[in-house]
């Protein structure tokens, strides 16, 4: 049966799946010029000055408590960033975005074995329909230099995104996806100077891509992220995980859009089967899954 707030959290994840997706492809050009940890570095301190600036406005940007895990929560959206850079870096872009969707079904094996929830088959069979897809999208079989580092930073990062998507849960029930947001991304900003000291950032060539820096850390970061926080507020981290591999192959048409990029017949095969399994879940659910805090 279909049920309200599992479709609106589907719907949720898909705008936000759109927004990452519009994201990834300006992305894509601004790499020709800036490292992709860079890039990520400045998409988090953009997301951290809106989001915080937004919160403060609506006067919610203290948390209500547990401060603490809000730390935890900016580690997991900065871990998730160097797991995926490096796995990309050692297996090619396909081969990586690949490996890092395998957490939507990390996510039901979590919901199953911890949670003792029963999960549909249809479900099952749209989380590995949505990989495989995401699979044909990104071309995952041109490994361009597969190895142990890189495949080990992939599973981490589909293991950290899995977290992520589980932990955003569990901390919207007690915080609003602006708290989230702002505190999220200026704990990631804090960790991403650690890693990468300002210092050393190539302002020079910074400086002429910003407007697309702009649009990565407004539409494809601080946008993204409070539309995803939302969605896990309704609906299971397992259906905002499915629903999340769509990114792919929106990020796949806008690059088409954008950038002038064709896609093979493979990669419209791909979109194809990825937007079913994402159709599917959003009409069917988990089929077990309980009900989160509503959004307020």
């Amino acid at each position: 049966m279909r049920d309200r707030r599992t479709t609106t959290g589907a719907t949720l994840a898909f705008i936000a799946a759109l927004a990452f997706g519009v994201g990834g492809a300006v992305a894509g050009g601004v790499f020709d010029v800036l490292e992709p940890q860079y890039v990520a570095q400045v998409r988090s301190l953009i997301a951290a000055i809106l989001l915080s600036a937004y919160a403060a406005i609506r006067g919610v940007l203290w948390p209500i408590t547990g401060v603490w895990r809000l730390v935890v929560l900016g580690a997991l959206l900065a871990s998730v960033n160097v797991t995926f850079y490096i796995a990309i870096e050692r297996l090619g872009v396909g081969p990586g975005a690949t490996v890092q969707f395998l957490a939507p079904i990390f996510v039901l094996v979590w919901i199953v074995v911890v949670r003792g929830e029963h999960v549909s088959g249809y479900a099952w069979v749209a989380a590995v329909a949505a990989v495989f897809g995401v699979s044909l999208v990104t071309e995952a079989w041109s490994l361009s230099g597969g190895d142990v580092v890189g495949v080990t930073a992939g599973l981490a990062s589909a293991l950290l995104f899995a977290a992520y998507l589980v932990y955003g849960e569990v901390l919207g029930r007690d915080h609003l996806p602006a708290t989230l947001g702002a505190w999220g991304f200026i704990f990631a900003t804090m960790i991403w100077a650690v890693i990468l000291p300002w210092w050393t950032f190539p302002f020079d060539e910074a400086a002429t891509v910003v407007p697309d820096l702009l649009v990565i850390g407004i539409i494809g970061t601080a946008a993204g992220f409070v539309i995803e926080f939302a969605a896990l507020r309704v609906a299971s981290p397992g259906v905002v995980g499915i629903v999340a591999t769509a990114e792919p192959p929106i990020g796949a048409i806008a690059a088409l859009i954008l950038l002038d990029q064709r896609l093979s017949a493979v990669q419209w095969i791909g979109i194809v089967i990825v937007m079913v399994a994402v159709a599917t879940v959003e009409r069917i659910g988990l089929a077990g899954a309980p009900e989160a805090a509503p959004v307020t």
